[in-house]
């Protein structure tokens, strides 16, 4: 499949698969989300997006389209352990939401080759976050979440792995806080990949990046409610 058949079909699924949480789960079919973040990077300005490391991240491409690469593994160590590559959306907290991005993984094969996508992002110790991993376990293809501890999975539904290639895939993850559904498809937006159930975040921003490995990132495009920020206590 070329590039432009690829981001076609991720526009049109848009308007056809019903995430979870807006459709699916009562059998209703209330109006979809409305978009709150978009950006293909053809602009040229990455100044929303928020690096943990801004020396490993850049816009790339040609005379004819850009992305978002992160062209160098981060020396940046969190407070628990959990990814060190990220690059996350400044100014947006959404509670329900929908995130669809393309994702290319750049890194050298092997099992725990990934690409991750952060949503439900406080701080650097509350957050979700969705890793790709070539090859699935405990720590790799699941989705986790970071709550001032190292990361957990609470993945109910994964699979064998995630079959990187050099090529751009398209991925989407679609959350509804108030019954803690995550769902994660990759490719083929009518079944998930992952699904998981927890509440323990609902709000928060989203973001791009990798474990340890490296990526690019292109046609982000965010559906949500927009929140507001609870203040520090």
């Amino acid at each position: 499949m070329t590039r432009p058949q690829r981001v076609w079909i991720a526009v049109f699924s848009v308007f056809t698969a019903l995430p979870v949480g807006i459709g699916r789960c009562s059998g209703d079919e209330p109006a979809q989300l409305p978009v709150v973040f978009t950006d293909d990077f053809e602009s040229g300005d990455i100044s929303r997006w928020k690096a943990t490391d801004p020396q490993a991240w850049r816009l790339a491409g040609d005379a004819e389209e850009h992305f978002l690469q992160q062209h160098a593994r981060s020396d940046v160590q969190t407070p628990v352990r959990s990814p060190f590559n990220r690059s996350l959306v400044g100014g947006l907290t959404v509670g329900d939401f929908q995130l669809d991005v393309d994702v290319r993984s750049t890194a050298r094969d092997y099992p725990h080759r990934d690409v991750c996508l952060f949503f439900g992002y406080q701080d650097q110790t509350h957050f979700y976050y969705v890793h790709l991993g070539q090859r699935a376990d405990d720590h790799a293809n699941q989705i986790f979440i970071v709550n001032e501890a190292p990361r957990v999975k609470i993945s109910t539904k994964t699979t064998e792995g995630t079959p990187w290639d050099s090529e751009w895939h398209h991925v989407r993850i679609s959350r509804d806080v108030s019954s803690g559904k995550i769902a994660v498809y990759i490719d083929d937006m009518q079944d998930p990949v992952m699904e998981a159930t927890d509440t323990s975040f609902t709000w928060g921003t989203v973001g791009v990046g990798t474990f340890d490995d490296t990526g690019d990132y292109d046609n982000v495009q965010v559906r949500g409610e927009v929140v507001q920020r609870p203040a520090s206590p």
